[in-house]
């Protein structure tokens, strides 16, 4: 077969291939794009409503800190006063509380003296006797005169009555020169914080927490964890990055039972007080989730379906393909032989005539003819003859062996060599390579003698002055004087010279350069 037809060529089915995956990759990169950017505007969207929650509570509890803080500052306001003295129990319990009623969750009310003692109680006329302190926030106002409103620590009641965890609101009182008289004290039960954030709708797993600064815990809800009010919380890694922050927002881990969590948090006005809401990220996305994952479902389809489809043509045009060069290699090849046949000799010998012109390298043409055919033909029937053939083209072939050279069938027993970029010696020993092969072929059966070629031989070089009709001619000739001067020899349309028949290549007279 001629390498021009055995020449790879470039196949549509591969642009296809490479089409239809870059339009897969271009539909993937698309819809990631598209579920990342819904990611991360479920993520925002989480984020304003987890922030208009702490708003909420931050100004539900900041109205009801100062309705606090207006009841213990008229406590102290009446305290100082010097005219209660003389008045009866009766007015002087009116006027000392008569702002407490209107805190909700309101516990006792104190009046405490220099020494923690109590003085005046909201609940009664007459002081309930007890000493506070022991109390953190009597501590600290007996320490520091500037302290302002303190929000205690979580405690319980010393009454049995009462089991409910409460936080104090107080203030210091001190006398006109500043010397420290006591405390003002009022309490709230957590539940208050309790039917706040129970009253919000934060979906299952969330959670909304209120901290002070120092990380204890008031109020969580709903509880993670049993006994969790007045916990220290602040080495948690979540909890500590708050007390840091005091804004803000993050996605964390919780240290409790290891869910995913939005953290948003804000402090709480003034107050020492940090309110958190930990919504559930598995809750955030779920939505998303189940988009993402139908959407995913979808374009895997899409892009499956495509590349199937691509793959489906690309074989048929493979396929077409194969046909198309089986038919295209039928055309130009002969059947008998597998050689290029006359009508691609010719095309083939004029290419390279062309080329020849415009590079003057020199082209050579062997006329191949095998010797006493019809006699050979005769005795050993068709099929002995076409074996013949083939045996002979093969050695031609097998000794043919760059890519630009061509083997071709002429007609009958007669077959024909293009060697382009070859001058008369260089394809005189290729010439006897085939004569000698040829005739050392083993031969058939009941044949009187082995199967032999003469050759004829025309060369080109950039001296010569004969056209392409001309070449033919001359080889041509060629071979037929070596038909008729013995057979089995070589003649070169140069000078004539022929190999006698046996000899070798290194034997054989030799063309001029």
């Amino acid at each position: 077969m001629s390498p021009s037809l055995s020449r790879p060529t470039r196949r549509p089915e591969r642009l296809l291939i490479v089409g239809s995956v870059l339009t897969v990759l271009v539909i993937v990169g698309i819809v990631t794009a598209l579920l990342i950017r819904e990611h991360a505007n479920t993520l925002q969207t989480a984020k304003r409503t987890a922030s208009n929650i702490t708003q909420l509570i931050d100004a539900d509890v900041l109205r009801n800190v100062e309705l606090y803080d207006m009841t213990l500052k008229g406590l102290i306001a009446a305290a100082e006063r010097n005219d209660l003295h003389s008045v009866s129990a009766d007015i002087r319990h009116l006027v000392l509380f008569d702002r407490s009623t209107a805190a909700p969750y309101k516990g006792d009310i104190l009046l405490l003296d220099s020494h923690g003692e109590v003085i005046a109680d909201s609940s009664l006329l007459t002081p309930k006797t007890g000493n506070f302190a022991d109390r953190d926030y009597f501590q600290i106002h007996q320490a520091n005169p500037d302290i302002g409103l303190y929000i205690s620590r979580p405690f319980m009641a010393r009454c049995v009555c009462d089991d409910q965890w409460r936080i104090a609101f107080s203030r210091r009182v001190s006398a006109p020169d500043g010397r420290f008289q006591g405390v003002a004290v009022a309490s709230m039960r957590l539940s208050y914080f309790h039917q706040l954030f129970s009253g919000l709708n934060i979906g299952s797993n969330s959670t909304i927490n209120l901290i002070n600064q120092q990380g204890i815990l008031l109020a969580q809800e709903p509880m993670l964890e049993l006994d969790m009010v007045d916990k220290d919380l602040s080495q948690r890694p979540n909890v500590a990055r708050m007390l840091r922050e005091h804004d803000g927002s993050f996605q964390g881990i919780s240290s409790v039972d290891r869910q995913g969590r939005l953290y948003t948090f804000s402090s709480v006005g003034d107050l020492p007080l940090i309110v958190a809401v930990a919504l559930s990220t598995d809750e955030i996305f779920a939505q998303w989730k189940r988009a993402a994952l139908l959407i995913s479902l979808a374009t895997g389809v899409l892009c499956i379906g495509l590349l199937w489809m691509a793959w489906m043509l690309s074989n048929e045009l493979r396929r077409r393909h194969r046909a198309e060069q089986v038919l295209s290699e039928l055309a130009a090849t002969d059947a008998l032989t597998g050689l290029a046949n006359r009508r691609t000799l010719d095309q083939r010998l004029r290419l390279e005539w062309d080329r020849a012109q415009r590079s003057t390298e020199p082209l050579t043409l062997l006329m191949i003819d095998v010797d006493h055919f019809k006699a050979f033909n005769d005795r050993h029937g068709h099929h002995g003859g076409d074996e013949a053939l083939r045996k002979v083209a093969q050695v031609i072939s097998d000794n043919i062996r760059r890519p630009a050279d061509l083997a071709a069938r002429y007609g009958g027993e007669e077959f024909a060599v293009v060697l382009p970029h070859t001058d008369a010696k260089g394809a005189w020993v290729i010439a006897e390579h085939i004569r000698s092969s040829v005739e050392h072929l083993p031969r058939a059966a009941n044949a009187e003698r082995p199967i032999t070629v003469s050759i004829g031989m025309s060369s080109w070089d950039k001296r010569s002055r004969m056209s392409l009709e001309a070449l033919l001619l001359s080889a041509d000739q060629a071979l037929y004087e070596a038909k008729h001067s013995g057979r089995n020899r070589i003649v070169s349309a140069d000078d004539r010279s022929h190999a006698p028949r046996g000899n070798a290549a290194g034997d054989a007279p030799r063309p001029k350069a």
